[in-house]
């Protein structure tokens, strides 16, 4: 199972190097676990990586989320399209 790892910085200024790097080569998981600040644009990046992967037929899970990027997906409404919810353990599958 392909993994990819973000770390770092993922706001408008990242994203679209980061996107161009994994839309090339999609993996089935992506850890959110080393991101220090993001923005919504971050989470733009991911609802655009699940409906690639969906397009695909393909299925994509997005681990560890810290919890500034959970908040702008509740926010939003978008928790479960990511597979996140007041219930979940951030992984998309429950506690």
């Amino acid at each position: 199972m392909a993994t990819a790892r973000l770390s770092g910085d993922l706001t408008m200024r990242e994203v679209p190097g980061t996107w161009k790097k994994l839309a090339s080569d999609l993996p089935e998981q992506i850890d959110l676990a080393g991101l220090e600040r993001i923005d919504s644009s971050a989470l733009a990046m991911l609802l655009e990586c699940r409906a690639t992967a969906d397009a695909a037929g393909a299925e994509i899970e997005f681990l560890n989320p810290p919890e500034t990027l959970r908040t702008i997906a509740r926010l939003t409404q978008v928790e479960e399209l990511l597979g996140w919810n007041a219930t979940s353990n951030g992984k998309g599958r429950f506690e």
